[in-house]
């Protein structure tokens, strides 16, 4: 399989896997929210994404609070960026690993509230990346993010679960 036509196989999965999950299960009818949230499990596969951000220094920042302090030093585009990647980072793993974080009930909720906050703040920056995903859509993930945790559990659920007879690209990926 090519790069191109496996991330088309990733992206009309997930894509798939988050409609239903949002709109039937979770009676979510937010195109825009559900397309953003199948979009960050592509975007999270690959796992230099995760870590992606840097110091000025160019440091790598692993911790949500690096992030968040780094964040708070950036302006305009830069402040955007940071802003959104820790709510994507703290979303992606509340939602599709919160095993991870549940070392202490204090550490999940610290990462739901840093993304909270962070997808708020990213909504008021005013940024050239806005015609791409437009503030009142970070204020619902906002709003909805323990929501949006929940439905990305479902959406982990369902390929772990095999109910799509192990053929499912996660599947093939994780084999």
């Amino acid at each position: 399989m090519n790069a191109d036509h496996s991330n088309l196989v990733f992206q009309r999965y997930f894509a798939g896997l988050a409609e239903q999950t949002f709109q039937t299960r979770l009676g979510v009818v937010d195109p825009p929210l559900i397309d953003y949230v199948s979009d960050l499990l592509i975007r999270f596969i690959r796992s230099d994404v995760m870590h992606r951000i840097r110091s000025a220094t160019g440091r790598p920042l692993m911790s949500v609070a690096e992030m968040a302090a780094e964040a708070r030093q950036r302006l305009g585009d830069a402040s955007w960026e940071l802003h959104r990647h820790i709510g994507d980072f703290t979303l992606f793993w509340a939602g599709v690993y919160p095993e991870a974080l549940r070392k202490s009930d204090d550490q999940f909720e610290t990462y739901c509230s840093h993304g909270k906050r962070a997808y708020l703040i990213a909504s008021t920056i005013h940024s050239d990346y806005e015609k791409q995903v437009p503030g009142p859509l970070f204020e619902r993930l906002s709003d909805s993010f323990e929501l949006c945790c929940y439905g990305l559990r479902e959406i982990r659920r369902e390929w772990e679960t095999g109910d799509n007879d192990n053929n499912g690209p996660v599947q093939v990926l994780l084999n």
